[in-house]
């Protein structure tokens, strides 16, 4: 009987000690560079934050194999009339409808528009639907501030295009990948 609970003991001690972190998966389409920029500092916010694996990746180098791993995907995009780029929407069709892969996954959005109320919560909130649509639990910025995820403005008034992106636009990036990757390792 002592053998029998060692060796019991022994396999869920390795279990433990070999258990994968959750995975975070960032993916973001860029054209300009900025909703890259911003992808950057939503990584930076969900590295810091121990017991968790970030993964950063365009979405034309994301798998569906990818979006399966993931315990977390956050997604971002240029802000289009309003809404997605027409890669980001493609990219959310190719996903994985069947057996409801995506089920019970955490889901959060970032965006960067060109102007001040040029479409960036409607387009927080199309991504955020897209993902209720897959039975994902999706999740906002830690403050009123930013309710519907990150997002950063340029090429209007304060926010010219030939300055990088404002640090306070990067600091809910940041504070979203964080916010993310913390709720992340609570659930997984």
């Amino acid at each position: 009987m002592k053998k029998i609970t060692l060796y019991f003991y022994l396999i869920f001690c390795v279990q433990v000690l070999y258990a994968e972190e959750p995975l975070i998966l960032i993916c973001y389409h860029s054209e300009t560079g900025n909703t890259k920029t911003m992808a950057e500092a939503v990584f930076e916010g969900a590295s810091q934050v121990e017991g968790v694996r970030v993964w950063l990746k365009p979405i034309d180098e994301t798998s569906t194999h990818d979006l399966i791993l993931a315990n977390a995907i956050i997604l971002g995009s240029p802000v289009y009339n309003a809404n997605v780029t027409p890669q980001v929407s493609a990219f959310i069709a190719s996903w994985p409808f069947e057996e409801q892969k995506l089920k019970g996954k955490l889901g959060a959005a970032f965006v960067t528009a060109g102007g001040v109320s040029a479409g960036e919560e409607i387009t927080q909130m199309n991504i955020l639907q897209s993902m209720l649509i897959f039975g994902m639990i999706v999740m906002g910025g830690p403050d009123w501030s930013s309710p519907f995820g990150a997002s950063a403005i340029r090429g209007e008034n304060f926010f010219p295009p030939d300055e990088p992106i404002h640090p306070d636009f990067l600091k809910k990036g940041y504070n979203l990948g964080k916010r993310v990757a913390e709720t992340t390792r609570a659930l997984f």
